[in-house]
């Protein structure tokens, strides 16, 4: 390809790190998501509970849809998507984690 042709295809990247407060309401979502979720068989929605019940993390995953973030962009359709969740250790000051969210920095300073 040269530098005139580009691809159509753009891979977007979105790291986010969040804190769960409310265990029992991220649960309850991801069983409300779960049970109306017309397409899921009913053993694998039994598994899908078991799952949440035991980590937030996938409870988060049942929640969280790549789709969700560019069905409303003019002009894109999505192409393929994948995603997971995994429990970190973040501190917000460690070196691995410096300049990662510069940009929500910003945004604390301006409110």
């Amino acid at each position: 390809m040269t530098s005139t042709e580009t691809s159509r295809f753009v891979r977007l990247r979105v790291d986010l790190v969040v804190e769960i407060t409310e265990q029992d309401r991220l649960r309850r979502a991801a069983d409300e998501r779960i049970d109306g979720d017309a397409s899921m068989a009913e053993e694998e929605r039994g598994h899908a509970r078991l799952m949440v019940e035991s980590d937030e993390a996938e409870a988060l995953a049942y929640l969280v849809d790549p789709f969700e973030l560019v069905e409303d962009v003019p002009g894109v359709e999505l192409a393929q998507a994948s995603w997971s969740t995994e429990h970190v250790d973040y501190d917000p000051r460690a070196t691995e984690w410096s300049g990662a969210f510069e940009d929500l920095d910003d945004l604390d300073e301006d409110e």
